[in-house]
C-alpha cells in the first residue's frame, strides 16, 4: 500500500465530510432528542435506585428496575421468530413513547431495521436513523433520517461514527451544563 493510496482515501473521506456539513442543523436536532431522552433515562435510573436501596430512611427494598438491552434476546428472537424480527420484538417489549430508538444503516434497506422502525411507530416511540446512499426504505419510516451523501459503505460508517461523536459532545455539553 502506498502513501498515495492512503492520501486518495483521505481525500475521498474529506469530500464526503465536506458534503455532510449541510447536516449540521439536523445533527443538533438529533442531539437535542438524545438530551431529552437521556435526562429522562437518568431520572428513571436514579428513582429506581431509590426504590431498591432507600430514599430517606431504612426500609425493605421495593422492586424497581431501569430497563436495559439483553443481547441474548438477539439469538432467541433470531431462532424463534426469524432474523427480521430481532429488533422489532425488543422494541415491542421495551420501547415506550418517552424513549428514542436510534437506528444505523448504510443502505436503509435492512428488513430488521425497517421492522423495528415500524414497531416503534406503533408504540409511539420516536425514531432517528443514521443512513447512507439515498436513505432507502428506512428514511421514510423514521421521524428523523440523517443521510450521509455517499455510496461507499466504509465512508458512510466513518461519517456515522464522527456524527455520533458530535452528538455525544452536544449531549454531554447540554447535560453537564444542566447540573
Amino acid at each position: 500500500m502506498s502513501a498515495a493510496h492512503v492520501e486518495a482515501g483521505l481525500d475521498r473521506l474529506a469530500a464526503v465530510a465536506g458534503a455532510s456539513k449541510v447536516l449540521a442543523p439536523q445533527v443538533a436536532r438529533i442531539a437535542a432528542r438524545y438530551v431529552e431522552v437521556l435526562r429522562s433515562a437518568a431520572d428513571a435510573q436514579h428513582v429506581a435506585a431509590e426504590y431498591v436501596v432507600r430514599y430517606t430512611g431504612s426500609r425493605r427494598p421495593l422492586a424497581a428496575v431501569a430497563l436495559t438491552t439483553d443481547t441474548s434476546l438477539l439469538t432467541a428472537a433470531g431462532n424463534d421468530l426469524g432474523f427480521e424480527q430481532i429488533f422489532a420484538r425488543q422494541v415491542e417489549a421495551l420501547c415506550r413513547p418517552g424513549d428514542l430508538l436510534v437506528l444505523h444503516s448504510t443502505s436503509g434497506r435492512s428488513p430488521n431495521l425497517v421492522a423495528a422502525a415500524r414497531a416503534a411507530r406503533t408504540r409511539g416511540t420516536p425514531t432517528v436513523a443514521f443512513l447512507g446512499r439515498d436513505g432507502g426504505t428506512l428514511a421514510g419510516e423514521v421521524d428523523e433520517a440523517l443521510v450521509v451523501p455517499a455510496d461507499d459503505t466504509g465512508q458512510i460508517q466513518l461519517l456515522h461514527l464522527a456524527l455520533e461523536h458530535l452528538v455525544v459532545e452536544l449531549v454531554e455539553s447540554a447535560l453537564l451544563g444542566a447540573r
